[in-house]
Order: C-alpha cells, then sequence, then structure tokens
C-alpha cells in the first residue's frame, strides 16, 4: 500500500497514479514492495526519477522486495544513492542493469532472473549480496566494480553462463567475493577477475569444464566439487584446496599475465606467483600442480599422492641457512623440505635445533603431524617426483623420508626400532643417506689418513724380513736337506723412529693397493695385518658410498 492510498502502485487509478508520480522527483524514495511492474509502469517510475542533467534514473532508497518485474526490467545506467532492496523479486523476463551504480547497500537475496541478468559495467560501492539468486538463462558482471567488503553470491544458482570478465574488487582490506555454496550448472569460465582480498569458493560446485581465472590476495576453494575438468588459474593468490573433490583433472596454476585489471595492493608486488596452502583431504591422483609457490603447503591427509602431478617450477621450502652454536653446533644440509616438517622441528628437540624452522601457524585447528606421518608424505611425493622424471625432487625427498624415519622414537612399538635408527645415524653420518659424496669422501680421507698413521705405528716392520737357509752339513755324496723360512717382520724401533717419509710412503702406497686393488703385497706386523684388513673393509664401504653419492648428482 502506498501512503495515503488503499492500492498498491500497480491497482492506482490513472488519476492517483498521475498524483504520484508527480510528487517525485530525482533522488526520491520508492516503495514498491510487492508491486507487479507492467514495461510501461515501471518506465513511467523511472521517468519520474530521471536527471535531466544525465538522462538517468536516479532513485534513494529502492524498496522493490518481492516485486515482479514483467517482460524485461530495464535499469540501465540507473542510480541508487540509498539502500536498493530486491530480495525475493522475480525477473521473468530478465534484467538490464547495465552501468548502473549503487552508491549505498544493494540486495538481490533469492531474487529469480527467468531471463538474462546484465550487470556489466555496474558499480557497487557498498555491500551487495545475492546470497541464493537464480539465474535462470545467463549473468553477466563483465567489468563490474565492487568497492565494499563483501560481495555476496552465496548458495546462487547459476544455470547459464557466469561472466565475470575483468570485474575487479578495487575495496583494500579484509573484502571478500564470497561464492560459498554457490552452484555453476553449465559455465565454462569464471574470470578473469581480482580481488583484493578473499575470494571464497567454499563447497561451490561447478558441474562443466570450466577455467577459473583469478587475481586475488587469497582464495579458498575448501570442500569445492569439481564434476568436470578444471583449470584454476590463479596470479598472486594463496590457495587453500582442503577438501576439495575432483572428479575429473584439476590443474592449479600460476598466471603471470592476469587477463584484466588489478587491484593497486596487488600490483605492488614483485612477483604474480600463486602458492597452494593445503592439500589435505583431496585425492591428489586427479591433482596437477604447476609453477606454484608450495613452501607453505600441507601435505598430510591428502590421498594417493603418490600420483600427484609436478609440473614446472614447483618451490618447496628448504632448511634454515647458517650454523647453529651450542653445545652440539647443528647446520642443515640443503635440500628442499615440507612445511610440515618445519612445523614439527621448530617445535621439537633442543634449542639450536629449532631456531630458523618456521612455527605452527597460532590458532589453526591442525595439529603438525610427526615423523611417523611426514615419512609417508615424504615417500609418496619421492614416487611423484620419480614417476615425473626429477631426480632432484626425488632425491631431497628421499632425504626428507630418511630423515622422519630416523628421527621416529615412538615408545609404543610402532616407531622405528633403537637398531636401525643406529644404521640410520650410521649412513647418515657416512654419506647421506647415500647423497652426499662430499661426506663420503671425507669419511675415506679420514679413514686412510687414520690407516697410515695406524700403519706406521703398529704395521710396518723396522725392514723387509730376508730369506734364510738352514741344513745340517753332510758327508760328500750324500743329499743336502736345507730349510728356506722367512722370519715374521719384527717392529721394535722406537716410536720416534717410525715417522718418517719412507715409512710414510710405504702405508700410503699398502692403504691405497688395499682399498683400489684390494692387495697391498706388503710384508706388515700382526696388527698391520688387521690393520689392512680393516681398511679393506671401510675402505670399500665409503668408496661405494661415495660412488652411489656420485651417480645420484650426475643424474640430477
Amino acid at each position: 500500500m502506498l501512503p495515503g492510498h488503499d492500492a498498491c502502485l500497480a491497482h492506482l487509478d490513472s488519476a492517483a497514479l498521475g498524483t504520484y508520480l508527480s510528487t517525485l522527483h530525482p533522488g526520491a524514495d520508492i516503495d514498491a514492495r510487492g508491486v507487479t511492474f507492467t514495461p510501461k509502469l515501471l518506465s513511467d517510475v523511472l521517468d519520474a526519477v530521471r536527471d535531466p542533467a544525465t538522462g538517468a534514473p536516479h532513485l534513494g532508497d529502492a524498496k522493490f522486495e518481492n516485486a515482479t518485474f514483467m517482460d524485461t526490467a530495464l535499469f540501465i545506467g540507473a542510480r541508487f544513492t540509498g539502500w536498493a532492496r530486491f530480495d525475493q523479486a522475480a525477473f521473468p523476463g530478465g534484467a538490464l542493469f547495465m552501468g548502473a551504480v549503487f552508491g549505498s547497500n544493494a540486495r538481490f537475496g533469492q531474487v529469480t532472473f527467468e531471463g538474462g541478468g546484465d550487470f556489466t559495467g555496474t558499480t557497487f560501492e557498498d555491500q551487495v549480496s545475492f546470497s541464493e539468486a537464480t539465474f535462470s538463462y545467463w549473468a553477466s558482471f563483465d567489468q563490474a566494480t565492487f568497492n565494499g567488503e563483501i560481495a555476496d553470491f552465496g548458495r546462487a544458482t547459476f544455470k547459464g553462463d557466469a561472466r565475470f570478465s575483468w570485474a575487479q574488487f578495487t575495496s583494500s582490506g579484509n573484502c571478500t567475493w564470497h561464492f560459498g555454496q554457490a552452484k555453476f550448472e553449465t559455465a565454462r569460465a569464471l574470470g578473469p577477475l581480482a580481488c583484493s582480498g578473499r575470494l571464497n569458493l567454499d563447497r561451490a560446485e561447478f558441474a562443466a569444464p570450466v577455467t577459473v581465472e583469478v587475481a586475488a590476495e587469497r582464495m579458498s576453494c575448501v570442500g569445492t566439487r569439481f564434476d568436470g575438468p578444471a583449470t584454476l588459474r590463479l596470479s598472486y593468490a594463496e590457495a587453500d584446496l582442503s577438501e576439495a573433490v575432483l572428479a575429473h583433472p584439476v590443474t592449479v596454476m600460476s598466471n603471470a599475465r592476469h587477463g584484466g585489471p588489478v587491484p593497486t595492493d596487488l600490483a605492488k608486488r614483485p612477483e604474480a606467483t600463486a602458492s597452494v596452502l593445503s592439500v589435505r583431504r583431496v585425492d591428489a591422483a586427479l591433482l596437477v600442480l604447476t609453477d606454484v609457490d608450495l613452501r607453505r603447503c600441507a601435505f598430510s591427509g591428502a590421498h594417493h599422492l603418490d600420483q600427484l602431478r609436478l609440473e614446472g617450477e614447483c618451490l618447496f621450502d628448504a632448511p634454515p641457512k647458517g650454523v647453529r652454536w651450542g653445545l652440539r653446533p647443528v647446520r642443515w644440509t640443503r635440500r628442499q623440505v615440507l612445511a610440515e616438517e618445519h612445523h614439527w622441528r621448530a617445535q621439537t628437540g633442543r634449542v639450536t635445533a629449532r631456531e630458523g624452522w618456521t612455527p605452527h601457524s597460532q590458532g589453526s585447528d591442525n595439529t603438525p603431524p610427526g615423523p611417523a606421518a611426514l615419512v609417508v608424505v615424504y615417500r609418496q611425493l619421492r614416487k611423484a617426483f620419480e614417476d615425473g622424471k626429477n631426480e632432484p625432487g626425488a632425491a631431497d625427498f628421499y632425504y626428507g623420508e630418511m630423515e622422519m624415519r630416523r628421527r621416529d622414537r615412538r615408545r609404543d612399538g610402532r616407531g622405528t626400532p633403537r637398531t636401525e635408527r643406529w644404521l640410520l645415524h650410521m649412513y647418515w653420518a657416512l654419506s647421506g643417506y647415500g647423497l652426499r659424496a662430499s661426506r663420503a669422501f671425507c669419511w675415506l680421507t679420514v679413514t686412510a689418513a687414520a690407516t697410515v698413521l695406524a700403519l706406521m705405528l703398529w704395521g710396518l716392520p723396522n725392514s723387509d724380513p730376508k730369506p734364510q737357509v738352514t741344513g745340517t752339513q753332510a758327508k760328500a755324496g750324500h743329499e743336502v736337506a736345507l730349510i728356506v723360512d722367512t722370519p715374521d717382520p719384527a717392529l721394535s724401533s722406537a716410536i720416534a723412529d717410525r715417522f718418517n717419509w719412507q715409512r710414510t710412503e710405504k702405508a700410503a702406497r699398502v692403504v691405497v693397493n688395499s682399498v683400489v686393488f684390494r692387495s697391498s703385497g706388503e710384508n706388515l706386523t700382526t696388527w698391520g695385518i688387521y690393520i689392512e684388513m680393516l681398511s679393506r673393509l671401510l675402505g670399500a664401504l665409503l668408496l661405494a658410498l661415495a660412488v652411489l653419492a656420485i651417480r645420484g648428482r650426475v643424474k640430477r
């Protein structure tokens, strides 16, 4: 009912309608709740508030809740300086809001657009809501500008194309573009769109193959369902893919050249590389990550990580640099490291061992996984690298897998047994799990030097023993029996006399021959024989580890 009348706007007689329209002016408030608008009635109302300076309708507070607009509703270029409320309105013939400006809150909750909904070039200066709206034909927000803190498309249904090309959210700070639980039934593309804050696609559904192109600070796809192949082309965004449901291959890739305008806050950043923060509880067999930053990504809890495809240059984190000085100085081997290993190491062990590792974020609901879980993650990702012919990545993740096995000290019978941990400690110390040739060669050098020293002290005799012939004198014509014997090597010189260049050269020759050629052929004391045997064993082991590490380095 209109104030002062017994009927609504649609049921006024011609005289009453003319009287009402004569009271309107540009910027006037309109109360048309529940009114059914014919094309002529809507045109008469908009003409009454048309600004002669611009030629476009100018409305103050516009209340169109539960209104029905027969045929196509034409709000082209309209300006709303007050609240614009279209909740539960119906547009059987579609609506054209091209170039419109909403200066305050705009609400289109539960609106049904049976025809197209065209908001091309529209400007929303404040918050806007299309919550639970239905676009039965197509929706166009091309080049639309959102300047408020939130644009809410939660639980909206897009049965046709959903066009957001070059749409952007210019508000800085904690702004959100919300598509939570929205349904895209046939849309083939979403974007390119830009948001200086957060794009929320949580539990949205994409029923058809789709390409999503986004430039944003954050992007949340928690529980998002992709029923067709999808490509997510991201610029700057930190993406959370936790619990995403992938029915077909989904590619997440960094997009260095965003197709539309970029908010100033993002454009100032030196790089447009996107990052993935989590793939927890995702079936990674259908996931492809290309040129993305994975330095903060959580992998534990994902399924089929061994089938994950990593293409291009995907960045992982690294251990802290430099030496941490303490009672036991610590220096970390350079390699690719998971963010979850950072979190675990930052909260366990000695103070010097924790320094430099990134702690788990405060207030997070997820507890950092321990070594037992990380062993599985490293092993599966190593398999993914091997299948992708990425030998350097596979080697780094093999190192991480062995590190977590060595650190698994659970006492409930499920951890790595103590004997196995000691073997892993030795394997790590001698050659870095067969991956650090320099470490194996250093130990080989130390072992050779120690063997040379031991031989000079206890293994080499004073001089090489000479054969001695002994026998008994016989009568003429009788046979003579002679015994040829070599006495045991003897070492009786003083300690100081055992160190000279001649003995050093001889000891070095014994070591080289025993390690490389397997037989020295030198006369040694009893202790020297045992020293040579030990040198053969350790030398062969260390040489094999060094060769293994070199082979791995060459393959990488």
